[in-house]
């Protein structure tokens, strides 16, 4: 704990993250739980019975292997969960159904810490779906160890209570020639940031991470990811997009991809798009590309942070369509194509809905002046 103090906000990492509102994530406490009354329930949903493992305690393996805690929220996690949840997907499973648990917080203000450990058996393929919703002050790590050939889709849902905090870290190691998927979306909460980080046990690994998260007044939402091209003929793609509306609503991506020497014959892209709907509110975007080797297929990233286009509002009211409906048609075209990439129906309903819902505020708002 020592070599992760409580920051300060002059720290590289935390210098957009409102650290003074974090002091009680911050605290090296466990959870507060009294008795039967927990501060966060943990509802498991799974296929079958022996999915779920015996509990690891911490360096009890095969915790550790993919997540070494990277800062002071992962670590206090880390150091206060006692027993981690632990799924095992049995080589060549292949499950229709998805993998689900789902974490609800059961007080404003009262901790919850949680450490997952989710293993994808060789060639096998599955759904796994981190669902929170309520209100409490958590910490959360997933580590995920995807086995040699494995196809497996990780869906992190943050659809907290607008007066929840939530700093989480989520590790994979993506083995030779396995497909890594994780999607994270975050809808509510009202500090929210998730640290989604990647690297390779073999050659021809493809890892996708995308990120869909729509601010509102008083919201802070950050996302950071990290790709390590550690290993050769490996592929990462990286999109996130968000909208933002309201005063103080405010969100962060920040996206890390690094291509070591070893890593030849690799592709990568990372991409981060922003819409800005009415004034008040604030959007950074920093993409980050270090390159150890010149022997590779290609790499690169964008990121853009715009106002409403008031060009295509016009357009579509002139053939007749109301504004609130033409608005909803363009944040919708917004997001349409990221959302056709996640391509978990059940996702992607609950995140137009949210979307739909989140417009509704916006008529009652200014809007972002060009």
């Amino acid at each position: 704990m020592a070599d992760f103090p409580v920051p300060t906000g002059r720290e590289e990492e935390w210098r957009f993250t409102p650290v003074d509102r974090l002091g009680n994530v911050f605290a090296d406490a466990p959870s507060d739980d009294h008795g039967e009354d927990y501060a966060a329930h943990y509802a498991l949903d799974l296929p079958e019975e022996q999915l779920a493992q015996p509990s690891l305690a911490p360096g009890q393996a095969p915790r550790g292997t993919a997540l070494v805690p990277e800062d002071r929220g992962a670590v206090v996690a880390s150091r206060n969960t006692e027993e981690a949840l632990h799924v095992k997907i049995r080589a060549e499973a292949v499950y229709d159904e998805p993998l689900r648990v789902t974490v609800t917080g059961r007080g404003a203000g009262r901790r919850s810490n949680a450490h997952y450990v989710l293993e994808a058996g060789a060639h096998s393929k599955a759904l796994f779906i981190l669902d929170h919703v309520g209100s409490t002050d958590h910490t959360g790590n997933l580590e995920v160890l995807v086995g040699d050939g494995a196809d497996l889709t990780v869906v992190s849902l943050q659809r907290w209570d607008d007066d929840a905090v939530h700093l989480a870290q989520h590790d994979a190691l993506v083995g030779r020639d396995a497909r890594y998927r994780h999607i994270s979306v975050t809808l509510g909460g009202g500090i929210v940031r998730v640290n989604s980080n990647v690297r390779y046990a073999g050659p021809g690994g493809d890892a996708t991470l995308l990120g869909v998260y729509f601010a509102d007044a008083g919201q802070h939402l950050e996302h950071r990811s990290f790709v390590d091209h550690n290993a050769p003929r490996c592929q990462s793609l990286v999109t996130y997009k968000g909208a933002l509306q309201g005063q103080t609503a405010r969100t962060v991506w920040v996206g890390d991809v690094l291509i070591r020497k070893e890593a030849e014959g690799i592709e990568t892209y990372e991409l981060n798009r922003n819409l800005v709907l009415t004034d008040g509110a604030r959007a950074d975007s920093v993409p980050n590309l270090e390159i150890e080797t010149g022997d590779i297929a290609g790499a690169g990233h964008a990121s853009s942070t715009g106002r409403f286009d008031d060009e295509q509002l016009f357009y579509l009211m002139s053939r007749g369509i109301t504004e609130a409906d033409a608005r909803r048609l363009v944040v919708r075209g917004f997001f349409a194509d990221i959302v056709a990439k996640i391509g978990v129906p059940e996702v992607v309903e609950a995140i137009m809905t949210a979307i739909d819902a989140e417009l509704e505020l916006t008529s009652s708002m200014e809007p972002a002046q060009a």
